[in-house]
């Protein structure tokens, strides 16, 4: 009996262990590059570092197991004076394949390159993450695989490249690989995704319960919101080819002095009403047909499937129509107030005079009857 006793116990106690999260062992608060270096080096695979302050570091943290560091909503800021690893310049860098690092609930700022990197089949996930002021971009997939839950990009890189860079170095043998997976928000709305040349082949894969997509359309790869509008549109080098379920096209619109870019599928057929609908023309504009040249001498068929990115002019017209509308209305108006202005106004003192004249005809009439009794 006591030993099923104890079988029960030893049991409860591996459960109980199993269900509880993997977090570090460390107890020393982790509020220092020197401590959180320190948690980094002794932690086993699969723990969790939680960071206890902010903390500046000096130098590329890199991780070659799987690990999650949850910042607690803490940042860490890169310290003017860096010191590169081997040429490594990136704040926080996953390295070797087999190793996977999660950053959570953490802001990330400034850096002489790139805040965080994945490297040569190495993986990162990021969830709630802020990363603001690193001078290439904010993130590099370099031959390894990034997974976006909540990220967002502020004052990044350079013009060609502000956000998310993908690339194949010299020395890797894995194409880089990008899964959205929720929300990819910027103050930038250019080259949030930049494409480097020897990127070779990339992966991109959209699950199902993203809000934010990455899709290629011909020679660019554009990023949509939930509702499928495009957000950002970056160029694909030509030697680039795009592994994705999602194949789309870009019809971007010019009118007046605005662009709207709008993602179909390949082989889709618009109508002329449905592409209307979604273009922001002045009040007292209408648009008058959409045009393959800027002369608008082409009128585009609607009729064609759109098959590639296309570019069509829509002739933006003043609505004559309705200011003639407008102006027969006031001429009704002013009309009816002249005629208004004509008719005889009764009311107080109208009813005055009147009963003036009255008592006047009657003192006459009784002063010429007493004269006659007289």
């Amino acid at each position: 009996m006591k030993s099923i006793v104890r079988m029960a116990l030893i049991c409860a106690i591996l459960v109980t262990c199993l269900l509880i999260p993997n977090v570090s062992k460390a107890t020393t608060p982790i509020n220092s590059e020197e401590t959180l270096r320190q948690a980094i080096s002794s932690a086993n695979s699969g723990e969790t570092i939680i960071l206890s302050d902010n903390i500046t570091v000096t130098g590329p943290i890199v991780i070659d197991k799987d690990l999650t560091i949850d910042g607690a909503g803490y940042t860490v800021t890169g310290a003017d004076e860096w010191t590169s690893i081997s040429g490594n310049q990136t704040m926080f860098a996953a390295q070797l394949s087999g190793a996977k690092l999660t950053l959570k609930n953490i802001n990330l700022k400034n850096g002489p390159k790139y805040g965080v990197q994945s490297y040569n089949g190495a993986s990162v996930v990021l969830n709630n993450v802020s990363i603001t002021g690193f001078n290439y971009a904010g993130i590099l997939v370099n031959g390894g695989t990034l997974e976006i839950i909540d990220v967002n990009l502020e004052n990044n890189g350079t013009t060609s490249n502000k956000g998310i860079e993908l690339d194949r170095g010299q020395d890797v043998a894995v194409s880089p690989s990008l899964v959205m997976n929720g929300s990819l928000s910027s103050t930038s709305k250019d080259n949030i995704i930049y494409v480097a040349e020897n990127a070779g082949n990339i992966n991109i894969e959209n699950k199902t319960s993203t809000s934010n997509k990455i899709v290629a359309a011909g020679n660019q790869i554009v990023l949509t919101d939930a509702n499928n509008n495009v957000l950002s549109v970056s160029a694909l080098p030509e030697n680039t080819t795009v592994a994705s379920g999602e194949q789309k096209v870009i019809l971007t619109i010019n009118y007046g002095e605005k662009t709207k870019d709008i993602l179909l599928n390949v082989g889709q057929v618009v109508s002329e009403d449905s592409i209307k609908a979604q273009l922001n023309v002045a009040e007292g504009y209408v648009i008058d047909g959409f045009y393959t040249d800027n002369q608008y001498t082409a009128k585009f068929n609607f009729n064609n499937k759109i098959d590639v990115n296309t570019t069509l002019y829509a002739k933006v017209s003043a609505e004559e129509k309705q200011e003639e509308v407008s102006n027969s209305e006031n001429t009704v108006e002013e009309e009816n107030k002249g005629e208004k202005d004509e008719t005889p106004k009764t009311g107080v003192a109208n009813y005055a005079g009147i009963a003036v004249l009255v008592i006047a005809i009657s003192a006459a009439t009784l002063f010429v009857i007493i004269k006659n009794r007289i």
